[in-house]
């Protein structure tokens, strides 16, 4: 199998559940409140989100607005004071543990700023990770980790260390360790943050040709307009709510 095999078949799932009506991920009046001593901090304020398959949405707001928190709402990873998260149409705040870590696991791909490798693994190990902690066979982690990093170039650096590699190299790697369960939705928390702009718009293009190929619903917190502009949608966070940007 090539390396745009697996994408292309993707790809194919993707154009049927487009026509889907309703949004893999939805957030309804989300609220979020932290203390801070005897201070109550209201970051999200009935906040509503509803991304469907194969859409690109770009976060865009300042720092401390709430960008991380909405994301680790969406993924699962808080759970929200009020309101709810739906996957594929399914509540989730009632759900038990470990439900919610199933469908983190299998639905929901994150990457961050910085890549988060384990050191001691080389590239095409730390994709095969999750597949292998999800129950797949060595074998068909391994053709399906080296698929996904040919596909992002980096067939020539699949048996190098994340200190072996550049930071571009080692955030395409993040990106395919991601995707390696095949998830329905992708979370990004300014993955481009570190780079500089040359290596931030290879990786970007990297992460926009994978997503637009596989049909994920995805939303990208990032502060690079730029970046921004080239995505589906742009919101931000006015006041704990998400506001659709022109």
């Amino acid at each position: 199998m090539s390396e745009t095999t697996i994408v292309e078949a993707e790809g194919a799932g993707a154009a049927e559940a487009s026509a889907e009506p309703n949004p893999v991920l939805f957030l309804r009046e989300v609220e979020r409140t932290y203390r801070q001593g005897d201070e109550a901090l209201h970051i999200l304020r009935g906040a509503e989100l509803a991304i469907w398959p194969g859409q690109s949405v770009a976060l865009v707001a300042p720092s401390g607005a709430g960008k991380s928190t909405l994301l680790h709402i969406a993924g699962l990873l808080e759970q929200p004071d009020h309101g709810e998260v739906y996957i594929d149409g399914r509540a989730t705040a009632i759900l038990p543990d470990s439900e919610r870590t199933r469908i983190r696991r299998n639905e929901i791909g994150f990457v961050y700023q910085s890549h988060r490798l384990l050191p001691e693994f080389s590239a095409i190990e730390n994709v095969m990770l999750p597949q292998m902690i999800r129950g797949l066979s060595r074998g068909e982690c391994e053709k399906r980790a080296s698929e996904l990093l040919a596909y992002l170039g980096l067939r020539d650096r699949l048996k190098h260390r994340p200190a072996e590699l550049s930071g571009g190299e080692q955030q395409r790697v993040a990106i395919a360790r991601a995707v390696a369960n095949a998830p329905r939705i992708l979370l990004a928390d300014e993955p481009t943050g570190n780079l500089d702009v040359h290596t931030a718009d290879r990786v970007f293009n990297a992460l926009a040709t994978l997503v637009k190929a596989s049909g994920l619903a995805t939303i990208i917190a990032t502060h690079n307009m730029e970046l921004a502009a080239r995505m589906d949608r742009r919101v931000t966070l006015q006041e704990g709510r998400v506001v659709e940007m022109e």
